[in-house]
C-alpha cells in the first residue's frame, strides 16, 4: 500500500518535470535543450517507468526492489549527468569544451558509443547557463531533484514491509 503511494508520486513527480522542460522552458522560453539536458530527460523518463509498471503491476516482494532498483539507477544516471553539467558551468572560460554539434546529429552521423562519449564529455552549449531561480541554474535545481529521488528510491529498495493485519498486535 505505502509503496503505491510512492510510485504514484515518482511517476506524476517526473511527468511534472518533464512537463516544465517541455511547455515552459522549451516551448515558452524558447531555450533549446543541450545533450546533457536531454540525458536528465532521459532518466526522468526512466524514473516515470519504472514507476508506472509498480502503479500497474502493483508487486509484492521481489517485483517492488526490482522497480525500486530501476528507480535509484535512473535517479543516479541523472545526478550523474545533471553533475556533470554543474561542473561544466563552473569551469573558468578557457577551459569550457568546444559547443558541438546537436544531439540529432550526433545520432544520425555516428556510432552510438561514440555518441554517447562526445555527449558525456559536454560542450560549450551545456556549460552555458541559460536560466536560473534564486541564484541557482538548471542544472543544480536537477541536482537535488535527483539527489531526493535517489534517497527516497534507496529507502523504498531498503524498506521492509510490515503487516498490519497478521493479528499479531503488540509485538
Amino acid at each position: 500500500m505505502i509503496l503505491s503511494r510512492w510510485y504514484w508520486f515518482g511517476f506524476v513527480g517526473s511527468l511534472a518535470l518533464l512537463a516544465i522542460a517541455y511547455f515552459y522552458f522549451q516551448l515558452e522560453l524558447g531555450l533549446a535543450p543541450c545533450p546533457l539536458c536531454m540525458f536528465q530527460r532521459g532518466a526522468l523518463v526512466g524514473v516515470a517507468a519504472f514507476c508506472l509498471l509498480g502503479i500497474l503491476f502493483s508487486p509484492k516482494k521481489v517485483g517492488s526492489k526490482v522497480l525500486a532498483f530501476g528507480v535509484t539507477l535512473s535517479s543516479i544516471f541523472g545526478l550523474a549527468i545533471a553533475g556533470r553539467q554543474v561542473w561544466l558551468q563552473h569551469l573558468p572560460a578557457d577551459q569550457v569544451p568546444e559547443c558541438g554539434p546537436d544531439l540529432a546529429f550526433m545520432l544520425e552521423a555516428f556510432p552510438f558509443q561514440q555518441m554517447i562519449t562526445t555527449v558525456l564529455a559536454g560542450s560549450g552549449e551545456c556549460a552555458e547557463v541559460q536560466w536560473t531561480l534564486l541564484g541557482m541554474s538548471m542544472p543544480t535545481w536537477m541536482v537535488g531533484i535527483f539527489v531526493v529521488m535517489t534517497l527516497l528510491s534507496l529507502k523504498l529498495l531498503f524498506l521492509k514491509e510490515r503487516s498490519y493485519f497478521s493479528g499479531n498486535f503488540g509485538r
